[in-house]
């Protein structure tokens, strides 16, 4: 592990309408929220995803997702998404993620993500090096 490896945090409050007719949150919304954990990590590393767009003229593109669910959450639940970089090279990412409730620290989601660097013509492509360094100096192995 890095000596300065990072874990984002992002809090999230879950509204109704991320609900299902259980009374639990949809399946479908925590892989939105492992996007709000990524673009806070990135901002907590002082990068910033729209500015790689534009000025960079790159993005990354998600080519696999894994989500293991552990435990609902519901409606008013308050949330924090963990977020890590857990691999970076050349043009492929990894980031990892654990969402846990707030009030009891309960593990209600772990899961990943893999992306690939795309250009505005979605070819692959190298990650900038000012993010590749960033990455690389946060970097936090999977298990």
């Amino acid at each position: 592990m890095s000596e300065h490896a990072v874990v984002g945090e992002a809090r999230i409050r879950v509204r109704y309408a991320e609900t299902d007719q259980m009374g639990v949150v949809y399946h479908a919304n925590y892989l939105v929220w492992f996007e709000v954990g990524r673009a806070e990590l990135m901002r907590q590393m002082g990068l910033d995803y729209k500015e790689m767009e534009r000025e960079e003229g790159c993005g990354i593109a998600v080519v696999e997702a894994n989500c293991r669910y552990r435990a609902p959450a519901r409606y008013d639940d308050e949330l924090i998404v963990r977020t890590r970089v857990t691999g970076a090279r050349g043009a492929v990412v990894k980031f990892g993620y654990e969402i846990v409730r707030l009030a009891d620290e309960t593990l209600l989601c772990e899961g990943y993500t893999v992306h690939v660097v795309v250009g505005k013509d979605m070819k692959k492509r190298s990650l900038p090096e000012k993010y590749a360094e960033r990455f690389r100096a946060a970097l936090i192995p999977s298990l």
